[in-house]
Order: structure tokens, then C-alpha cells, then sequence
């Protein structure tokens, strides 16, 4: 991992926590697996912290330009899929 996560100054430790925890989601789902339950529990303490969708996308288009993964199909597979763990592989 050579790049670095979008955040905000203004965020408190455990706001940078969350959205921190939350692109550590989605980079597992494209690097092995993460647990479905573990991807929906992350989006909702980013979406605490991060409750705008325009300013949400923002931040998700950083986090692809950086890392090259996309964010939105992840939670998008993990509200879809029935199965315990998702793979973007």
C-alpha cells in the first residue's frame, strides 16, 4: 500500500478511525475476502461521519484514484448478496 486514505482534518481520532476502517473494508473484499456483516457495519460509521452523498462520492473517487479500488460496488455486493463473506475478485 503506497498511497494514502482521504481525510479531513476537522474529523476527531475516532472519525478518522471509521472511514479508515471502512476503505481497510474494501480493500479486503478486493484483495481476498471480508465478511458482509463487517462491510455494512463500516459503511454505516463512514456514513456517520460522512452523511453527504456528493461529499460521500468525493471521497470515494479519492480513495479509487489512490488505491484503485472502487468503494461503491463493494457495499452495493454486500447489501445484494445472501452469503457471510464477499470477494471483488
Amino acid at each position: 500500500m503506497n498511497y494514502h486514505y482521504p481525510l479531513d482534518d476537522a474529523w476527531s481520532k475516532q472519525e478518522v478511525i471509521n472511514v479508515v476502517n471502512f476503505f481497510s473494508c474494501v480493500e479486503r473484499a478486493y484483495e481476498t475476502k471480508v465478511n458482509r456483516d463487517d462491510v455494512l457495519a463500516a459503511y454505516r460509521k463512514f456514513k456517520q461521519v460522512v452523511p453527504g452523498k456528493s461529499e460521500e462520492k468525493t471521497y470515494f473517487r479519492e480513495f479509487e484514484r489512490a488505491s484503485g479500488y472502487a468503494s461503491f460496488p463493494v457495499v452495493r455486493k454486500a447489501r445484494n448478496s445472501e452469503s457471510t463473506s464477499i470477494t471483488m475478485k
